[in-house]
């Protein structure tokens, strides 16, 4: 059964032991992101800060830190179970006879109730504030030293397209300037961007909602890479099989979550821009200071007694980690779909996400990895992966002893190796200049006679099965256990 409201997700995780409860005062500034960094780093539980200085408001923070949280979050036993059902989505087609379509029956019946649904009120307009709105009394976090300010880190931000009123749902860090106003990180290739650029171009400012604390489903929705146009409420009604219910702000004409601890409504002004950061980043480092758009409160609009849901990111293992491996397993079937020559890929934790994709094929023709690694960097948000290696279907991506093995035996590094120009991350210190710079592919793949590679490719060394069965069946002969 789909939770409500992120309080059902907060019960559920205290019901299995994932909840540690925090019942001294903490600070806001540094205090709670040191805590909360150390019990991550070990695999730690979700945390409620019942006293926040400053603050009425009790903080969860480390929610999703879990392989087993985020298989909870989503009311899967494993993550593959969802993607599967991802799949079978994806794979509908039109039925043939009376037979075939009533057993599509019950997937379209599935897939027609994941649709939002927009309702006239809900728990987050519980309370509301016109008049003088403020953000001082929200438990905002300052999480590293070096930081420029406090961060909202878990919004979910709302807009519509001002060409066509499709909905877009992203996460974007909003650095707090004032009680007032504050940052708003859209990165360029972010669906937000795209609805700031549009609404630039028509000389009008564009309207936001901030959600802050939603079920589970609806805030993972709000982290992935759909592709444009792709409603994130719509994914959100699938995963958690019940519609996402919406309402429409009071001050700015767009819908939020019904069952949000928080909202903030307000506009971004398209001809104003402000200096923001540095900010502790995903990479491990402080990304660095930059002008974004700025977003100014309009209206506040909370529940009674509400919780404030957050994260804090740097040096992995983090929460977004685990979050991003669900990502990854979710999108896979997706990935196939487009190319069905991949078996697996894995981005690991060391590599930030974007700055290491480790690719298994179904090779089937010479130059058949540098086809993949091309067809990544032009599919969403894969456009800006800094290392692609191109393994074959027999490596196991997930296991780094056998990918240092193989590639590094299998790559002549001026023959296997390309670099290309393009975007890349906006968080890439890196790069020559912001937002582009290069790229590398790696053909990790056995080289075959019609790639030009002549010479024998040895085997691997294996031990015969004789062998093994014989030294199994005197192991205990040996004294060795």
């Amino acid at each position: 059964m789909a939770y409500n409201d992120l309080r059902d997700f907060v019960a559920a995780l205290e019901r299995v032991g994932e909840l540690r409860r925090i019942p001294v005062e903490v600070d806001p500034i540094l205090e709670v992101a040191e805590i909360t960094d150390r019990v991550s780093k070990r695999g730690g539980p979700a945390l409620l800060f019942e006293r926040v200085k400053g603050s009425s408001m009790p903080l969860l923070i480390n929610a999703f830190g879990s392989p087993a949280r985020m298989s909870l979050a989503l009311e899967v036993k494993t993550l593959d179970e969802l993607a599967t059902e991802l799949q079978e989505v994806l794979e509908l087609k039109a039925p043939e006879g009376l037979l075939g379509k009533l057993m599509m029956l019950p997937k379209l019946q599935d897939l027609a109730s994941a649709f939002p649904k927009t309702v006239k009120d809900g728990p987050c307009k519980e309370v509301v504030v016109r008049d003088n709105p403020s953000l001082a009394g929200i438990p905002i976090l300052q999480c590293w030293p070096q930081d420029a300010g406090r961060y909202i880190t878990f919004p979910l931000v709302f807009t519509r397209d001002p060409e066509t009123g499709v909905r877009n749902c992203g996460t974007y860090r909003m650095q707090v300037f004032d009680e007032r106003t504050t940052g708003m990180h859209w990165h360029i290739q972010k669906g937000g961007a795209a609805h700031y650029r549009k609404a630039k171009r028509q000389g009008r400012r564009i309207e936001v909602g901030v959600a802050i604390g939603a079920d589970p489903a609806i805030c993972f929705a709000g982290t992935l890479p759909l592709p444009e146009g792709i409603d994130e409420m719509l994914v959100a009604g699938f995963i958690r099989k019940k519609p996402v219910e919406l309402v429409k702000c009071e001050t700015v004409d767009v819908e939020v979550p019904a069952n949000a601890e928080i909202v903030l409504e307000g506009y971004v002004d398209t001809e104003e821009l402000r200096r923001e950061g540095p900010f502790g980043d995903h990479t491990g480092y402080y990304s660095l200071a930059d002008t974004y758009p700025v977003f100014h409160l309009t209206c506040l609009t909370h529940r009674r007694s509400p919780i404030y849901h957050t994260t804090i990111v740097g040096r992995p293992p983090m929460e977004d980690c685990h979050m991003a491996a669900a990502i990854e397993r979710l999108f896979l079937p997706v990935m196939k779909k487009q190319l069905p020559e991949i078996v697996d890929f894995h981005m690991p934790f060391e590599g930030i996400f974007h700055n290491l994709v480790l690719v298994s094929i179904e090779k089937q023709y010479p130059g058949h990895a540098r086809k993949v690694m091309h067809a990544l960097w032009g599919l969403g948000q894969a456009m800006v992966s800094k290392v692609i290696v191109v393994m074959d279907r027999d490596v196991n991506v997930r296991d780094y002893s056998e990918v240092a093995w193989k590639a590094l035996n299998h790559i002549d590094p001026q023959r296997d190796i390309e670099f290309v120009l393009g975007p890349v991350e906006t968080l890439d210190h890196a790069s020559r200049l912001p937002k582009y710079g290069s790229k590398m592919g790696v053909d990790a793949t056995r080289k075959w006679p019609e790639e030009g590679f002549t010479r024998p490719w040895p085997d691997e060394i294996v031990m015969d099965e004789a062998t093994k069965r014989l030294v199994n069946r005197r192991w205990s002969e040996y004294g060795l256990e």
